[in-house]
């Protein structure tokens, strides 16, 4: 398995990308089902788990992409320059969609410096440095520290200016720190779902792809990397639930417990697509659709951004073409909850067109 490519990740991590933007565009926002949106704060819907599935992904990547040069010994300033470029070309793209959200009324202060894909690079960056200078005990061992840390603090340090432990929205330490030292604007004008706090814990879901990944390019078979895979996520799932009763979970704090929760659910997941795909080959129309958007992923989710503002203006008739499309589809009796998916999905499948070109041609953007 480590000496060829797994496509069993590419096609989750198409998938993943799929499903990332099919809950960024709707049809129309206020008529969205549960599961299509993030939960208003504790608990754990489809939405919720996107972001760490791609998390988890970038860590098992980042093995399979260093595995033989760190066998080699190579770790010289090209790799390490490489690593840095990479990360900071992922983050000016993330400011670049944050720029073109704010467009038509820019300023240094409405310009939020956070986002998905700048987490996507923090976490790149500090895995990759992780996996080509420690091992895989050293890892885990990290990874426990900080998860069992950020809960300490979260549960047992009281929240500036309550005088009490919060964990409420915009009152709570995470918030509390990025009020403070986070620059520009929030997500969520007091508090910010990709903020400073929370990014550790975020990067302990890329430690935990990473060991997933150490687990896929050992020596074992590959029945037993799978049932291990299996047997592991399940018991990351477990501790997960278990923590939560005590530190919910929570995507906008990414707390320790969704971490596990999400961590455990990815490996399951995986490990149910290498059996398919990888073992018995079931290359079906799904894992193909999964497999070419995932050749392109960042670059299909930026595209995204950028096709969302022709799609989402309003130059045509006065109204945008998502809302034609609602009005359209509703006009025939659809339900409005199942219109704004089906334009969801119909974005999804037009954002295919340029990936399936870019793979046809064996064109593959690496950021």
């Amino acid at each position: 398995m480590e000496n060829k490519r797994l496509l069993s990740l590419d096609a989750f991590r198409g998938l993943t990308i799929a499903g990332m933007i099919l809950v960024n565009f709707p049809g129309n926002w206020n008529h969205v089902f549960k599961q299509l949106r993030h939960t208003e704060w504790n608990g754990l819907s489809f939405t919720d788990l996107i972001a760490p599935f791609f998390l988890f992904i970038v860590g098992v990547s980042i093995v399979f992409a260093h595995k033989r040069r760190l066998e080699d010994g190579v770790r010289n300033k090209g790799l390490y320059k490489k690593i840095i470029l990479r990360s900071l070309k992922i983050f000016a793209v993330g400011m670049f969609l944050n720029i073109l959200g704010i467009i038509d009324d820019f300023s240094m202060q409405e310009l939020r410096w956070t986002g998905t894909l700048h987490r996507i690079a923090i976490v790149f960056l500090v895995c990759s440095v992780l996996y080509l200078n420690s091992s895989w005990k050293s890892q885990a061992f990290a990874g426990g520290i900080i998860l069992i840390l950020y809960w300490l603090a979260m549960t047992l340090i009281p929240t500036p200016g309550y005088g009490r432990v919060m964990l409420e929205p915009g009152a709570n330490l995470a918030a509390w720190i990025d009020t403070k030292f986070l620059p520009g604007a929030m997500w969520q004008e007091t508090w910010d779902p990709e903020g400073i706090l929370s990014t550790f814990p975020a990067i302990v879901t890329g430690l935990t792809g990473m060991l997933a990944g150490t687990l896929l390019v050992s020596a074992r078979n590959t029945e037993y990397k799978v049932m291990m895979l299996s047997a592991l996520g399940l018991l990351t799932l477990s501790a997960g639930v278990a923590w939560s009763w005590v530190f919910p979970t929570n995507e906008n704090l990414w707390t320790s417990s969704f971490v596990l929760v999400t961590s455990g659910l990815a490996a399951m997941l995986l490990a149910s697509g290498i059996f398919l795909v990888d073992i018995l080959h079931l290359n079906g129309w799904l894992a193909r659709f999964g497999i070419i958007y995932g050749s392109n992923a960042i670059t299909v989710y930026v595209l995204a951004d950028i096709l969302a503002i022709l799609f989402y203006g309003t130059g045509f008739g006065g109204a945008s073409l998502n809302s034609h499309f609602f009005n359209i589809i509703t006009s025939a009796g659809i339900g409005p909850k199942i219109a704004s998916m089906a334009y969801g999905l119909l974005f999804v499948l037009i954002n295919f067109i340029p990936a399936l070109i870019l793979y046809r041609r064996k064109i593959f953007i690496k950021l």
